[in-house]
């Protein structure tokens, strides 16, 4: 999609004198970006240091200038896809006034930024049940996530009396919808889309329109 956000922004090419820093932090990505091509199709598990290095045209010893170990650099990875589609979510819900709107909104993000990012997402459904830092940190980023979202929840005039833990639960089942659409999106032939975020639409309407007749505590 050509107006779509990729979160790797690596260019190695420049023109312009770089400072330090900026060096630093272009290898730093050049490892990410290495990791995340060779986890393709394997899981986390089998990548080692030796090939993430080499593959970002390092020796083994200079990875640790940038990272403790693998594990602290697949915790990069997953804050790296997670952090900013959290940032994109929260803009997307900050105009919409309805249900339908924020809905609407809401879906879209998500089906832009699967799309432009899909090695990403692959690398957190394969990894979120894998047990292990990767899998404790998905799992803290979901929950922020779902915490964005029971603040955002807040705003609307139905919810206003909810209680804290009714509005998390509420969040919990809309988050829960997100994570099916993105596996269904990954797994999708083409021409595909429009059916899935249709249904995800329809999903999240479905869980919404509980919401007059529920009796917070």
């Amino acid at each position: 999609m050509s107006n779509a956000v990729d979160i790797r922004t690596l260019d190695l090419v420049s023109e312009e004198p770089v400072s330090r820093q900026e060096r630093k932090q272009r290898t730093r990505q050049a490892l990410l970006d290495t990791a995340l091509e060779l986890l393709a199709d394997r899981p986390f598990a089998t990548l080692s240091l030796r090939e993430v290095a080499k593959g970002a045209g390092l020796v083994p010893t200079a990875f640790y200038r940038h990272f403790a170990s693998m594990e602290e650099l697949g915790v990069a990875l997953v804050e790296e896809a997670t952090r900013t589609l959290r940032g994109m979510m929260r803009s997307a819900r900050t105009d919409p006034d309805t249900y339908q709107g924020m809905i609407s909104a809401s879906v879209a993000t998500v089906h832009q930024f699967v799309r432009a990012n899909e090695d990403h997402f692959r690398f957190l459904t394969r990894e979120r049940y894998g047990g292990g830092p990767l899998a404790r940190s998905i799992a803290v980023e979901l929950r922020m996530f779902s915490g964005d979202l029971a603040i955002d929840l807040a705003r609307f005039a139905p919810l206003r009396a909810w209680s804290t833990e009714d509005l998390h639960m509420l969040a919990d089942l809309i988050v829960s919808v997100m994570i099916t659409t993105t596996v269904e999106l990954l797994e999708a032939r083409p021409g595909e889309d429009a059916k899935i975020t249709g249904t995800a639409e329809k999903r999240l309407r479905l869980i919404l329109l509980g919401i007059p007749h529920w009796k917070t505590r």
